[in-house]
């Protein structure tokens, strides 16, 4: 009975740990909130802020007053932790899915978006090579 009842309450752990992962995962990923690159220290707030549309300048003046009222534990480790696991802004803007899915690959794991554009590349290259084929071939008609 008692190694039934750990493996429900491990189960239920595992799922909650998972359920957060995944809504952290989609709060940073399809909604668009990045750490700026311009920002003071790390750049949590001045993406938070842009990202909720608010200004940069109250966000930091809530942060400050949080960080001072509640002490380093809860605020500054929360920070800390935000600036280490959000994803830093795009160089340039994301127009379209496309866009948005190769960022978060390349951020993600640069191995495979590196793999990724060497794929297109040689896939491009062998469609070169078969025009240069077909067009210096000599059944190729030139009218």
């Amino acid at each position: 009975m008692k190694k039934y009842r750990y493996r429900q309450a491990s189960g239920r752990c595992k799922n909650h740990c998972k359920n957060l992962k995944d809504r952290f995962k989609q709060l940073s990923s399809s909604q668009g909130i990045y750490r700026s690159r311009k920002g003071i220290f790390m750049g949590v707030c001045k993406g938070l802020a842009q990202h909720l549309n608010f200004s940069v300048f109250w966000t930091r003046m809530i942060f400050i007053l949080l960080f001072l009222f509640t002490g380093f534990w809860p605020v500054g480790v929360m920070y800390i932790i935000a600036g280490l696991i959000l994803k830093s802004e795009p160089v340039s803007p994301l127009h379209d899915e496309k866009d948005r899915e190769f960022y978060n690959t390349y951020t993600h794991s640069r191995e495979s978006a590196i793999q990724r554009i060497r794929r297109k590349y040689e896939s491009m290259e062998r469609r070169i090579q078969r025009m240069e084929h077909t067009v210096t071939s000599r059944e190729f008609d030139w009218k």
